[in-house]
């Protein structure tokens, strides 16, 4: 079925596939590009130097008859003009005279510019005595008039009306001018739908007429030819395609194979300078009359403008930017040559075989090879198909497309992988359905690759816990409806969840209005202290947008201000698939997560929004840190020295942070060492920077208790540390 799918598009030829055939067939040329010869073919550029020496464009035409007459003096068999002269020269006397009257210029000058030679006379005797070829421009809309061409055609087979492009009219040079060429033929090169120009249209359309194009006309006039011959493919001897394509062209003794369009397959060379000589060189001389025949006698020369501004430029399978005039140049050059690049009649024929037989032959196969084996063949057929194509182009410059052979062999393999593989698919589908809302996204990747990790058990771990929880939320969730809280959770919680997951976080669980998150588990975090912090601090930010309305769900309840309190810590963990033999959850315990949710439930005591333990201070050089409290959380008997997150290294080395540091250390310091006037003193200092910092409830405890201490003395004992009294 495959195999047969795959003829059908062959017959169809969607452009999507068609055009794979062509970028190989541009690999080949890549690979193998036309070796340059001497062929009887020369470019002259009007290039950039020829600008600066000789003026801007356009030129007097004055100046391009002197070109004419030397390359027609030189011996030059035809000069074609990839240039259409299609305004008159402005630069002509006559011209510049009604410029100069409009100016009041004295009549006397005005009479003797009037009685100088025009320069489009100039340039059109000058054709008279050269044999010219004339470009002119084919449009598909109103613009411009009908092309008349002087070349005459004769038609062997049905007539190429509907196989030829068609055009409504031209734009061409000046009728005095094409009165006098020898020959005129279309410049214009139409790519194909990638924009790579692939092959040179040598025939175009209007209505029933047929135009040559420049390099066709040139090889015409060259040779002296009268008509140019169309052999269609259902003239005697041809088998090709449907009636009325063309098959070859005949110009003089030269025959063409063509497309059915009647294009001439390019085979490109390399950029070759031989080819070229600068306009500059033979108008000014440089080159001398020897030297100049040398270069141009018995050749058809290109005139074409390389220089900026003025390029005509073409994408080909070699070059992204190559001058219009070297197409018709090269196809020129293979018409000489006899090299031509060839899609033969049979060709298609032998692909959709190809297809047929490969797709068939390995559906046939497979099932006794199995992948491995198959797998080989498979490569090893493709490796002949695409070989094969590669030769006949090498060997013969035939083009042969293997992309509907090697897609059948591609298809049919894959399908039959996937039904080898459809067992362990569906495995690994119900692994993923059964545990994708309680775990991790990368932990069910895990476990999907190894199943063995579903037993029940753990590891030990250096890991970094978080516990975030939502301050008042009792009084706001008796404010809202339970529908409008759970709306209010999930405009809160997913952006929160956001900023953890891309600082590396494993999600726990959520506890109603809490997260609970943890780094490095299951994968490694080298820097998951920082990532902790930065993570939490970020929270923070969040959830200040948050409640002006940036990114929040406006369709969402929204209680007001919203505060949370963070509580991060850092120790050793057990980490693992923990619960029942009937339900597993990817989680952790130990003291330290213990702990870290005291530390959590501090924060509201303390009015701050981050506390951190003394484990993870040690961890966080550089971040902007203040000591809190010495404090024996409840079912601890060790105190626990706890400090408040403020910020991040930017935020620990202004000077503010600095100032407060040093105030905030002193007077901690004169409250554990019981100078209680001095610590009080040291809370009024802070008065300032704590509401820039928001440490203004935290101060105001301390005040409270240091009045509390002044009125009734502490015991002799007495070390400082707080009591927690509820988690």
């Amino acid at each position: 079925m495959l195999a047969g799918l795959v003829a059908l598009l062959q017959l169809l030829g969607p452009p999507g596939l068609d055009r794979v055939g062509a970028l190989l067939f541009d690999s080949y040329q890549r690979a193998a590009p036309r070796t340059y010869e001497d062929a009887p073919v020369k470019v002259v550029d009007i290039d950039d130097e020829s600008i600066r020496r000789l003026g801007q464009w356009p030129w007097p035409r004055s100046e391009i008859a002197q070109l004419t007459d030397r390359l027609g003096q030189a011996g030059a068999s035809v000069v074609a003009f990839d240039v259409v002269f299609s305004e008159p020269d402005r630069t002509s006397p006559a011209r510049i005279a009604e410029q100069l009257a409009r100016g009041g210029t004295d009549s006397a000058t005005l009479a003797a510019l009037r009685r100088l030679p025009d320069h489009d006379s100039e340039l059109a005797q000058s054709f008279a005595g050269t044999p010219v070829v004339l470009g002119y421009f084919l449009v598909k809309d109103h613009a411009g008039a009908q092309v008349a061409t002087k070349a005459g055609f004769a038609i062997g087979g049905s007539p190429p009306n509907d196989s030829v492009p068609a055009f409504w009219r031209g734009i061409e040079s000046l009728a005095q001018l094409s009165a006098n060429a020898a020959g005129s033929g279309s410049v214009s090169l139409p790519a194909d739908n990638d924009g790579i120009l692939r092959s040179v249209p040598l025939l175009a359309r209007q209505g029933d007429q047929l135009l040559p194009s420049l390099s066709l006309e040139a090889l015409r006039v060259a040779q002296g030819a009268g008509s140019i011959v169309v052999r269609t493919s259902d003239a005697s001897g041809e088998m090709r395609g449907s009636p009325g394509q063309v098959v070859a062209i005949k110009v003089g003794q030269f025959e063409i194979p063509t497309t059915a369009a009647g294009g001439l397959w390019l085979h490109y060379t390399r950029p070759v300078p031989a080819r070229t000589i600068p306009a500059w060189q033979i108008l000014d001389g440089t080159l001398s009359p020897e030297a100049l025949a040398n270069a141009v006698s018995g050749r058809i020369v290109f005139v074409g403008a390389g220089a900026i501004g003025l390029r005509d430029l073409i994408s080909t399978p070699l070059r992204d930017h190559e001058l219009g005039v070297m197409a018709h140049a090269e196809a020129v050059e293979q018409v000489i040559l006899g090299h031509f690049l060839q899609r033969p009649d049979w060709a298609p024929g032998l692909e959709l075989a190809l297809v047929l037989a490969l797709g068939a032959g390995l559906a046939l196969l497979l099932p006794r090879l199995g992948a491995a084996r198959g797998a080989v063949l498979v490569l090893a057929a493709i490796g002949l198909v695409v070989g094969g194509s590669w030769l006949a182009f090498s060997w013969y410059h035939y083009l042969l497309d293997p992309t509907y052979p090697v897609l059948a062999l591609v298809l049919v393999y894959s399908a039959q992988t996937v039904l080898v593989f459809y067992r362990e698919e569906r495995r690994r589908a119900y692994i993923h359905s059964a545990f994708d809302r309680f775990l991790s996204p990368e932990l069910v990747r895990q476990i999907a690759a190894n199943p063995d990790r579903l037993e029940l058990g753990g590891e030990e771990r250096e890991m970094t816990v978080l516990f975030c929880d939502v301050r008042n939320f009792s009084g706001i969730s008796e404010h809202l409806a339970p529908k409008q809280l759970i709306g209010f959770l999930i405009a809160l919680l997913t952006p929160l969840c956001d900023v953890l997951l891309a600082r590396k976080a494993t999600i726990d669980k959520f506890i109603g209005d809490a997260i609970v998150a943890f780094w490095n588990a299951p994968l490694d975090d080298p820097d998951q202290h920082r990532n902790a912090a930065r993570a939490a601090l970020e929270m923070v930010r969040k959830l200040d947008a948050l409640n002006l309305g940036e990114g929040r769900d406006a369709a969402a309840a929204w209680p007001g201000p919203v505060r949370i309190g963070i509580g991060l810590n850092c120790g050793l963990c057990c980490v693992g698939n923990m619960g029942s033999a009937q339900r597993l959850s990817y989680s952790l315990i130990g003291d330290t997560v213990n702990l870290t949710s005291r530390i959590e439930g501090l924060t509201k005591y303390y009015g701050v929004s981050i506390a951190i333990g003394a484990a993870l201070h040690a961890r966080l050089a550089g971040f902007a840190m203040l000591e809190l409290d010495q404090v024996r959380v409840v079912g601890r008997d060790t105190p626990e020295r706890i400090y408040v997150l403020l910020g991040d290294e930017a935020i620990a080395s202004s000077p503010d942070f600095a100032s407060l540091r040093e105030h905030h250390d002193a007077m901690l310091g004169a409250y554990r060492s019981r100078d209680w006037d001095l610590a009080r003193r040291g809370t009024g200092s802070l008065s300032e920077s704590a509401e820039r910092f928001g440490l203004g409830k935290f101060y105001e405890l301390y005040v409270a208790r240091i009045e509390a201490l002044i009125a009734e003395a502490p015991a002799a004992d007495w070390d400082g540390v707080y009591e927690a009294r509820s988690k």
